[in-house]
């Protein structure tokens, strides 16, 4: 087994409460690692796990874990813990995990889940979506879609996400969230393979040659996993093929770093804007 063999790989390091007496990682503690990458790994597959299990009207349950100890790893160790989907049966899904400092495998693992019904829990066939995610993902395939449209036409996936992540989460009044320019804006929205909608932004003609940016909106559970870069790329494009030659937007003041990596710069003071800190940002429809 080597780190090559895994699409998947989990970062983590060792902490001071995982040794034991032998200065080395506890031997139980590896099935917490392959657990933690698990959730990684559905992650990397743009699907929020407890949605997604939801949407398939099941739940995957362990029916089986074994180890196989090769070497120990001790306090501080970067660990990167590999995880691949390995076979797919009738109801049962096994993986194949391993633990790596650098490229020496330290431990391997596998792990057989049941996919079952979450009341009786009794087996069920592994649903076809499922089936063909996994085998998507494990292929190097993209797991995502993106849609741009009118107000109109994203609507109905839109608004539901704008609403979960500004008014329930942010505490935005509902009448500031949703404005006129909606109606003349471009959205886009982000879909995984399950046709969930994760992520929404939009754009609107700000002024000659200049587009504006925002409603930006991610999922909690897959902020971070490179969903915000997609949707705000393909804004940028959208934006840039319109025939803005700049793109302008109001950062929150905790996703001012997120938009400077964009390649985007501060212009002016920080301000205001609807109880939350912002920063005017601006950048080139062609910057690389």
């Amino acid at each position: 087994m080597t780190r090559d063999e895994f699409r998947f790989l989990e970062r983590l390091r060792v902490r001071w409460a995982e040794i034991d007496a032998q200065k080395i990682v506890f031997n139980g503690h590896y099935l917490m690692y392959f657990d933690t990458a698990i959730a990684g790994y559905w992650r990397a597959m743009a699907m929020p796990y407890a949605e997604s299990m939801a949407l398939l009207d099941g739940d995957l349950y362990v029916r089986k874990a074994t180890l196989e100890y090769e070497s120990s790893a001790v306090y501080d160790d970067v660990l990167h813990i590999g995880i691949r989907c390995a076979r797919i049966g009738n109801s049962s899904v096994l993986f194949n995990a391993g633990a790596f400092r650098r490229d020496r495998l330290l431990v391997s693992g596998e792990l057989v889940y049941v996919f079952a019904d979450p009341a009786s829990q009794t087996s069920r066939p592994v649903p076809q979506a499922l089936r063909d995610t996994l085998n998507a993902f494990e292929g190097g395939q993209d797991m995502l879609a993106i849609k741009l449209g009118s107000w109109d036409h994203l609507r109905k996936d839109a608004q539901p996400l704008r609403h979960a992540v500004f008014v329930a989460e942010q505490a935005i009044p509902a009448e500031l969230e949703q404005d006129e320019a909606d109606r003349g804006a471009t959205h886009a929205v982000v879909y995984n393979r399950l046709g969930m909608p994760l992520a929404t932004g939009r754009w609107v003609q700000h002024a000659a040659g200049v587009a504006k940016i925002g409603r930006m909106a991610v999922v909690p559970a897959l902020r971070s996993t490179g969903i915000g870069t997609r949707l705000l790329d393909a804004l940028i494009q959208s934006a840039g093929h319109a025939g803005n030659a700049r793109v302008m937007l109001h950062a929150q003041s905790s996703a001012i770093e997120f938009y400077r990596r964009a390649g985007f710069a501060g212009q002016g003071d920080p301000f205001v804007e609807a109880g939350i800190a912002h920063l005017e940002m601006l950048r080139s429809t062609t910057a690389v």
